[in-house]
């Protein structure tokens, strides 16, 4: 099967990504970016991981019981993610608009990996993925993604936390263990996929202004002749 997320898609429309490990900023930039497009005229639509009604119930149970393998956590969030692109991803990128991700197939190159898939399968499995015209990816350390996260809430969550894996018994231990082995995938992801990394921890307007920059430039590319006519 041929990678498409090596080779730049023929719809009309913009898919811009955003990927991070939890408490990278991610999602505040990228809402932040949905509004200055949609206050320049354009039609946006925003779609978010792990969201396909196909297999929420069924994922949402796995988390609750603690009984989600790593490859069977990575077969839900496939099925997830094939879902979506094909009705809430590529409908939008025909339309013209611009779709905005939080979170794509990076994540699970980055977090099934992590929990010991095996490299190659995972990318095999995300073939079909259309490749996004900006893929922007949020470094932040660890110790201040834990703490974003313990600043908003009181716990961390079983899974987010790694504790699944068996490493340790401690949330926060297991914590930074587990994204630790996920940061060392982002870097090779970013590398491998040419993704424009922004370093989370520089001010939230700092931030959004390299990221309209990058997507303007992106917005003002041609479209494909064979998408227009």
């Amino acid at each position: 099967m041929p990678n498409n997320l090596t080779t730049p898609h023929s719809y009309r429309g913009k898919l811009i990504v955003v990927e991070g490990i939890d408490g990278s900023g991610k999602t505040t930039q990228l809402g932040l970016l949905a509004k200055w497009l949609i206050a320049a005229g354009h039609r946006v639509f925003l779609t978010e991981w792990n969201s396909s009604d196909l297999v929420k119930a069924a994922t949402k149970l796995g988390k609750k019981k603690n009984a989600l393998t790593p490859m069977t956590f990575s077969l839900l969030h496939a099925t997830d993610f094939a879902d979506r692109l094909l009705y809430r991803i590529i409908p939008p990128l025909k339309a013209g608009m611009i779709v905005l991700a939080d979170r794509y197939a990076y994540t699970a190159f980055t977090r099934d990996v992590a929990r010991g898939v095996d490299r190659e399968w995972v990318r095999e499995l995300y073939g079909f993925a259309v490749k996004p015209d900006v893929r922007l990816y949020f470094r932040v350390p660890i110790e201040m993604s834990l703490e974003r996260l313990l600043a908003r809430r009181m716990k961390l969550k079983f899974y987010e936390a790694g504790m699944d894996m068996g490493w340790s018994t401690n949330a926060i231990e297991s914590f930074r263990l587990f994204q630790s082995k996920v940061l060392e995938e982002y870097d090779r992801v970013t590398d491998e996929f040419a993704m424009s990394v922004i370093d989370g921890a520089r001010s939230i307007s700092e931030q959004q202004h390299i990221v309209r920059d990058l997507v303007s430039r992106a917005i003002a590319e041609p479209q494909p002749q064979e998408a227009i006519s």
